[in-house]
């Protein structure tokens, strides 16, 4: 074996070998790095870390050899009166450089990329390298882009002329066809085996999140993505017979102002009544970007980020433990606007045929109002357009501004305060036909690159998530303080709401510290100010908004009015791409495929997280709600009734 090792070595095929080697080293290069920075989350013991390398070098091993293929063959497959010309040797030079440039600048890229979302590349990456417009502008302007890449060619040339004299020897070695063939075929059969046993479950070493990120792969990890838009969740999760878990859905879901329209089963649709008379007051929902809970004064802050915010916590309806459903803006927009617990893989606005949905959207617009969805970007990023669009509402985003509208913009979008401006102008349209509002606004300022107009607040622009958070901060209170002289003013329910947290790595499978967001409904002349400490869920904002407003309607969300819950009732739901949770009086049920379910005990206050043994009645509700969402989905159940106006 050493002695074929060593032939291979002493012709083309030590290209091969060369190519393992690069590989490799800048795979364990970035898989170092990664662990460094992330070494004080880890809890690290010498067997930890001999997995997380371990492992680590199979997935390597595996994508060094799939990654091979095409270079296989052509060292199989090209003449040797082409391959040892002199012709040959700057195109093996090119190669070489452009290999090694590609490996530095995925080393890059990965640093980048995990330190924004504490992850190897993931299906977040699939999604940006959709939306290639606002990923390289965010990247010039988060990043020194050109200094970056010219610092990486530099690097790749100098790589190159320090092994070039291993292409001369390459070329000097003669062979044939039949020879070659002998050589390289077992690098054709090996990667059938991994194709077909290999995924990514055995990078669960740990159940330390980062643990199982840096035993991985980050190019395997982005391709495995392709897989985990969509995972089906029967086939992966723990289920039961569907006429028990719809049977325990309906017990779940009853109120004491609610019933059930039908006997069937299969059909959740409940009467909601509210006795009192209608307030068709006009509705501005504000969903901030990534505004984490613990950004704000009001939740123990000590930086005075936010006290626009927390003066208004004083004023509003202020919920102080309402978890978003996700980590990515188009599930928290899909939780908001469907009120449904979270669906494993892509949420629902980015897949196909979600039109037409039983949705906030379509309810307001039964009632009568103008429903606008108001995007400070351009909405064809993550399906919002098409999504909104179908679902009840009139699209503005960045194509409709005017120049004169926009006095700062990055990456993403207008910068908050005219996102605000434009708003104004769309209540004043309604309020002049003498229609109530429903408005949907996403922000997108508390974003990377972190940018935003100079003079507004005592943090330079492009210093980092503070400097956002407290101009986000400072355009809420602008925004409130210029509608109040506006007629519609008395009448308008102000909502508050972020989308996701900044983050959402941690120390544990899903930590709920961050799932943790604010929630506001400010409206001085119809909301008295109340603080709300039970646990809920960015699911049940629609249903309270819907009390507060009075409102009797057909209803088939999951939500419930939080100032109608019923005590020991509380519950939030929060998730990954993967992992689905269910938290409950301090517990917290996590979902994940391979049928895996376990039970933890959480803390409020720290964020930690225990496992303790299983509770058959908590895995039989979590298993409720997500299995009966999937199967309304699934099968077409969950759509809004145009002929019963529901």
């Amino acid at each position: 074996m050493v002695t074929g090792y060593r032939e291979i070595l002493k012709n083309r095929f030590g290209l091969l070998a060369l190519f393992f080697t690069l590989f490799i080293v800048f795979s364990l290069l970035i898989r170092t790095v990664l662990l460094i920075k992330s070494w004080s989350f880890l809890d690290p013991t010498i067997w930890l870390l001999m997995k997380i390398y371990g492992v680590g070098l199979f997935y390597d091993l595996i994508t060094t050899i799939y990654f091979s293929i095409p270079l296989v063959l052509y060292l199989i497959f090209i003449p040797d009166k082409i391959f040892r010309s002199r012709f040959h040797k700057p195109f093996l030079y090119i190669f070489l450089f452009t290999t090694i440039y590609g490996l530095v600048f995925d080393s890059v890229a990965e640093y980048f990329f995990f330190e924004e979302f504490g992850t190897r590349f993931n299906f977040i990456a699939l999604d940006y390298l959709l939306y290639t417009r606002e990923l390289i502008r965010n990247a010039k302007e988060s990043y020194p882009l050109f200094p970056l890449l010219i610092g990486m060619a530099i690097l790749s040339f100098m790589g190159v002329l320090l092994i070039r004299k291993w292409i001369d020897r390459f070329l000097r070695v003669p062979g044939n066809l039949t020879q070659r063939l002998k050589q390289g075929w077992i690098f054709l059969v090996l990667p059938l085996l991994p194709l077909l046993f290999v995924d990514l479950s055995l990078t669960r070493i740990s159940t330390n999140p980062y643990a199982n990120e840096l035993s991985s792969n980050g190019i395997y990890s982005f391709f495995a993505a392709f897989q985990t838009n969509r995972i089906d969740y029967v086939t992966f999760y723990r289920t039961k017979d569907n006429n028990e878990v719809f049977q325990n859905l309906r017990v779940l879901l009853k109120e004491k102002n609610n019933t059930f329209i039908s006997k069937d089963l299969f059909n959740i649709t409940r009467e909601i009544k509210n006795p009192a008379n209608e307030k068709r007051l006009n509705i501005a929902l504000m969903v901030v970007e990534s505004l984490s809970a613990e950004y704000l004064g009001v939740f123990g802050n000590q930086k005075n980020l936010t006290p626009n915010l927390d003066q208004l916590s004083k004023e509003s309806l202020f919920s102080t433990h309402l978890y978003a459903t996700g980590t990515r803006t188009d599930r928290g927009l899909e939780s908001i606007t469907l009120s449904i617990p979270p669906t494993p893989g892509r949420s629902i606005v980015k897949r196909p045929h979600n039109e037409n949905l039983f949705s906030w959207g379509l309810l307001m617009k039964s009632k009568g109002y103008d429903t606008k969805f108001i995007y400070a970007g351009y909405g064809y990023f993550d399906n919002m357009n098409y999504f909104f669009s179908h679902n009840g509402f009139e699209i503005i985003d960045r194509k409709n501004f005017s120049r004169n509208e926009i006095t700062f913009e990055n990456a993403w979008g207008v910068c908050d305060e005219d996102l605000y401006h434009k708003s104004m102008k769309e209540f004043d349209k309604s309020f002049e036909k003498r229609s109530p509002f429903f408005a949907i606004i996403l922000t997108t300022s508390n974003h990377r690159p972190f940018t935003y107009p100079d003079g507004r607040i005592n943090i330079p622009s492009r210093t980092g998530r503070s400097g956002a958070v407290k101009y986000t901060d400072y355009a809420i209170g602008k925004f409130i303080r210029e509608a109040k002289e506006k007629p519609w003013f008395k009448d308008t329910l102000f909502i508050i709401v972020a989308d996701h947290c900044a983050g959402s790595a941690g120390k544990t499978t899903l930590p709920i510290k961050r799932y943790e967001i604010p929630f506001f409904i400010y409206s001085p002349d119809h909301v008295s100010p109340q603080r709300i400490d039970r646990l809920v869920s960015q699911i049940d904002i629609a249903p309270t908004v819907l009390g507060l407003l009075n409102f009797s309607y057909t209803s088939k969300f999951f939500g419930k009015d939080i100032l109608k819950m019923e005590p020991g009732h509380e519950r939030a739901f929060i998730g990954t791409y993967e992992r689905l949770g269910f938290m409950e009086k301090g517990r917290l049920v996590v979902l994940d495929v391979k049928k895996e379910i376990n039970l933890y005990q959480t803390d409020d206050i720290t964020g930690e997280e225990k496992k303790i043994p299983a509770d058959q009645n908590i895995f039989d509700e979590a298993i409720s709600y997500y299995q009966v969402t999937d199967y309304l989905y699934q099968h077409h159940l969950n759509r809004w009734n145009f002929d019963q106006g529901n």
